[in-house]
């Protein structure tokens, strides 16, 4: 792939909150598990987990959890991706709370771009009650829920929005 079409890839991506009914396949879910195991991380600890939930109920209870993102029931299908504390501060203490929430959201990031890649859809959830999450899944004391990427096949809408440029974010050797 030339930078071009990379950079045209990258573009291409978008937000979905409409899905058609349906979910995924396995080979889906693994295609996804597959890339995100390709992922940068700190110490290559991997201090990232993932429930998958494709449960109504869950997906139900999710949704009321995120303030009602309803994208999370319409896909089907939420990767709910946690960091594993534990897993990174055994090897880098206090510090490693950041790097296991840096692991799960890269992790995260290549589970979404993997899905663009096999043309499925995904919204990335942020906003939610950790600790109404945490109940829902079961999750042990030391995981914190990072990311709920929602996945399927969605229908993306049909404008880009607007962004800024790029230079606006960039700071050169001082503020």
């Amino acid at each position: 792939m030339d930078p071009t079409e990379f950079h045209s890839f990258l573009a291409s991506r978008r937000s979905v909150r409409e899905y058609e009914a349906g979910g995924i396949t396995e080979e889906e879910k693994d295609y996804l598990l597959s890339a995100a195991k390709t992922a940068p991380s700190a110490g290559n600890l991997e201090a990232w987990d993932v429930v998958i939930v494709t449960d109504d109920g869950q997906l139900e209870e999710l949704t009321d959890a995120s303030g009602g993102q309803h994208q999370i029931f319409d896909s089907g299908c939420a990767f709910v991706v946690c960091a594993n504390y534990v897993r990174s501060m055994s090897r880098y203490g206090d510090r490693g709370i950041l790097y296991a929430l840096q692991d799960a959201t890269i992790a995260a990031t290549y589970m979404m771009l993997a899905a663009h890649a096999i043309r499925l859809h995904t919204c990335w959830v942020g906003q939610f009650d950790d600790e109404a999450v945490k109940e829902i899944l079961d999750l042990p004391t030391h995981m914190r829920p990072a990311v709920i990427l929602t996945v399927g096949v969605g229908m993306p809408p049909h404008a880009s929005p607007e962004r800024m440029d790029a230079e606006e974010h960039a700071h050169y050797d001082i503020w």
